[in-house]
């Protein structure tokens, strides 16, 4: 079996960064380098304070301390690792395209087709090129041709080993992963590029959970199981919706259905929305491929899981302006969390950004606290979505450090992300800043009603009458 002495991951980013970290940490024979074209994001992993690292993980930055400098490198010097690697991971970023032909569904691929031809014009030997990055089925297949035919002469074996990380669990997810796939050619080298790749993963890890496939299985399955746990999501969310009708409780539903065997508790809290950077993109990428085989009814049926996400932080947005008296034109409203999830630093597709731009356009003045998301990064993410000039964004929307000082002469707070300092604010204190009546809508379910009520707040729980 070939063994691998020096890998490198192309991509620094939430998946390259967090699952390079734990490697080097539970391999330290290895060398383990991560390149990035960012300079500025390789000077942020080297960062001497490690508060400052550019991904908020717990547990990460104890681990990069006890590897950084010593078989963990992250640098801009990205053909000296291709060249000097025994295994190289393709972990860049493969957003939505936003042009051409699948805009709006299809996974665009520039970035990883640019590391592919990178490493073709760099290797001089034999390499194990490893999919990281979420993937279209069949990716493999156009990696391997465009190595094949533009490369030196040398073998590349193409394997697909998808993550399946949970922000803010990332570390944990890692270290005690429920399973790791790895999709690989049948062929003899094929067979031990896959063999090479599940002994590093084997220093950790219960041989039983190193589970390996043909590449397209290992490509499809990592959609699937995020299109699933999306479902899950959206399907307790438009229950929420009826159960406000109804005067039911969503958490009591949730928890019924829940102690069902066949059903399962897990992924059935029900919220303002599911964000992230996969569940939306993965969804789309399904979607989009079945339309491309003929298959109508299953890109239906997949595509509504979306519109049902899309339609509860619309439907947020709509009960925070029809109960402020149809109008939040010049009202002051708190957002507490900008985040898509807690311990996480990440805002792809949260729905603090949709909600916010939903209130902007009704004039709503709104001032925003998240504990580990930079003003930087939120003002960004408005602008992204070109619905106003930047100027316009930054005269109604401000970013604070002080989340009980924000909320002097608030008409509203509206709870976007489930951290756990919320629910150990002095909510009196809060009360007695705010305009009256105060209103607090709740998005993550994180408070108790009563107890809300109770210190004379108009509380609005989302799947609660």
């Amino acid at each position: 079996m070939k063994k691998v002495n020096k890998i490198c991951c192309i991509g620094a980013g939430y998946v390259g960064g967090p699952t390079m970290s734990v490697i080097a940490n539970q391999c330290p024979e290895i060398k383990v380098t991560v390149v990035d074209i960012n300079q500025d994001r390789i000077d942020q992993w080297n960062e001497t304070n490690l508060d400052n690292l550019p991904i908020y993980e717990p547990g990460l930055k104890e681990i990069i301390q006890s590897t950084r400098g010593k078989n963990l490198f992250f640098t801009t010097e990205v053909d000296q690792a291709i060249d000097e690697s025994d295994l190289i991971f393709i972990s860049v970023n493969t957003p939505t395209k936003t042009y051409g032909k699948g805009k709006g569904q299809a996974a665009d691929l520039k970035f990883v087709e640019l590391c592919a031809r990178n490493i073709a014009k760099v290797a001089k030997t034999d390499k194990i090129v490893v999919e990281k990055s979420t993937l279209p089925v069949r990716t493999a297949e156009a990696i391997k041709s465009i190595l094949d035919n533009t490369g030196n002469g040398v073998n590349f074996e193409i394997l697909s080993n998808p993550e399946f990380l949970a922000e803010g669990t990332a570390i944990d997810d890692l270290i005690n992963a429920d399973r790791v796939l790895i999709g690989g050619d049948d062929t003899p080298s094929g067979k031990e590029a896959k063999d090479a790749l599940s002994a590093i993963y084997a220093h950790w890890l219960p041989k039983d959970r190193i589970l390996q496939t043909n590449v397209w299985s290992s490509e499809l399955s990592k959609l699937v199981a995020n299109a699933f746990l999306a479902q899950r999501v959206s399907s307790i969310n438009s229950i929420s919706a009826l159960c406000e009708k109804t005067d039911a409780n969503v958490a009591e539903v949730s928890r019924a259905i829940g102690f069902d065997s066949r059903i399962g508790s897990k992924f059935l809290n029900s919220s303002v929305g599911f964000g992230g950077s996969c569940f939306q993109k993965d969804i789309l990428n399904l979607v989009y491929i079945s339309r491309s085989f003929g298959l109508q009814e299953v890109a239906d049926y997949w595509e509504q899981v979306i519109i049902m996400n899309d339609y509860q932080k619309r439907r947020f947005a709509e009960n925070i302006v029809s109960t402020l008296y149809n109008t939040v034109s010049g009202k002051k409203i708190v957002f507490y969390g900008w985040a898509f999830k807690k311990d996480t630093n990440d805002t792809r597709e949260s729905a603090a950004i949709y909600v916010a731009d939903a209130l902007l356009e009704e004039k709503a003045e709104i001032v925003v606290y998240d504990p580990k998301v930079k003003a930087k990064t939120i003002y960004g993410d408005l602008d992204y979505l070109n619905t106003r000039t930047p100027e316009e964004n930054r005269k109604l929307l401000t970013v604070v450090t002080d989340p009980i000082e924000a909320t002097k002469d608030a008409h509203a707070v509206a709870i976007m992300t489930e951290w756990d300092e919320f629910k150990e604010y002095n909510w009196t204190d809060i009360y007695s800043n705010m305009l009256k009546p105060a209103f607090v809508f709740d998005g993550r379910r994180l408070l108790d009603k009563e107890s809300m009520e109770t210190k004379g707040f108009k509380y609005y729980k989302i799947g609660q009458s």
